[in-house]
């Protein structure tokens, strides 16, 4: 992860993508807000065709859900959950454009604001008062007896799963044959992905400075089935056995593909990155990746002291 990489903006015309969890009313609210900020503030604001009518704003430019939508923007808001953001990276990774989250979720771990800091948020941004960091992103190829049958991207983790019965597969690391596992599937991972379904499966939390990629085994029926954490230039392959079921890749539990028996799946850290913007000097926003820890997860941290000083 870069940090601190400023994002200074100029006089001349300033754009902003806005998204927005159009089922739940509350971030539908909170849109109307944050729009009537930036429409004051004299930025030009774009809307999802998908989500224009239920936000329902005048003034705001309505574009097509696609890479286009946030060409040229500034940044791109996104009012909602963790779901809500990793849907609108595929739109804004492609441009390069900085992700902004309001958490109206439950964890929110990729959120940088709360909705209780929603207005000192946007006047954060309107007066430029944020930086940018890249989070890295795995590119993900599937193929079988040399077929293409995906070739995609994540931000949290590429998955190889069952389907119905448990798979049979073979985890391969640089090239060299790891272990053969019969499990409910394999997590290939950044550290970014290390506290969403990896950490469910027992993985490790990596601190998303920390450049490395992960394998987590889901339930696997092995002695050596534990938690790997390797170089983020190290590629990652899974092959399920051609004589065992088939299984599905999800990446970032949105893109689904179906895995014949025989597949195999190539994990390699991707040279496009996921841009976050990470406002300055605000209450609650920018907090240490520990604190973050200890908030999301309500971690028990009684008693104690800090460090002593003289």
């Amino acid at each position: 992860m870069k940090r601190g990489m400023r994002v200074p903006y100029t006089s001349g015309t300033r754009i902003v993508l806005v998204s927005v969890h159009t089922g739940r009313e509350a971030a539908i609210d909170s849109a109307r807000l944050v729009i009537g900020r930036l429409l004051a503030a004299g930025f030009v604001v774009r809307v999802l065709d998908t989500e224009a009518r239920d936000v329902g704003c005048p003034g705001v430019e309505v574009v097509c859900c696609e890479p286009e939508a946030a060409k040229d923007a500034e940044m791109m808001i996104v009012l909602g959950g963790d779901g809500s953001l990793l849907r609108s990276a595929e739109v804004a990774r492609p441009a390069g454009t900085p992700l902004f989250a309001v958490n109206l979720g439950h964890v929110g771990f990729l959120a940088e604001a709360e909705v209780e800091n929603l207005e000192a948020a946007v006047d954060s941004l309107v007066a430029g008062r944020y930086d940018v960091e890249e989070r890295m992103t795995i590119d993900v190829v599937a193929r079988q007896n040399g077929t293409l049958i995906a070739d995609t991207w994540a931000l949290n983790e590429a998955t190889v799963e069952k389907r119905d019965r448990m798979l049979e597969v073979v985890a391969e690391i640089d090239g060299r044959p790891l272990s053969r596992w019969g499990c409910d599937g394999v997590i290939c991972a950044t550290p970014t992905g290390s506290t969403a379904y990896a950490f469910s499966a027992g993985g490790p939390v990596v601190w998303p400075e920390v450049e490395a990629l992960l394998m987590v085994p889901i339930s696997a029926h092995a002695l050596f089935a534990k938690p790997l954490v390797v170089s983020p230039r190290s590629t990652l392959a899974v092959e399920i056995l051609p004589d065992t079921p088939g299984g599905v890749l999800w990446c970032d539990g949105r893109r689904r593909f179906d895995l014949p028996a025989g597949t195999r799946v190539e994990v390699r850290r991707s040279d496009t990155p996921v841009r976050l913007a990470r406002i300055q000097g605000l209450e609650h926003t920018g907090a240490p990746f520990t604190d973050r820890l200890v908030a999301k997860f309500e971690l028990p941290v009684q008693g104690w002291r800090g460090r002593v000083r003289p």
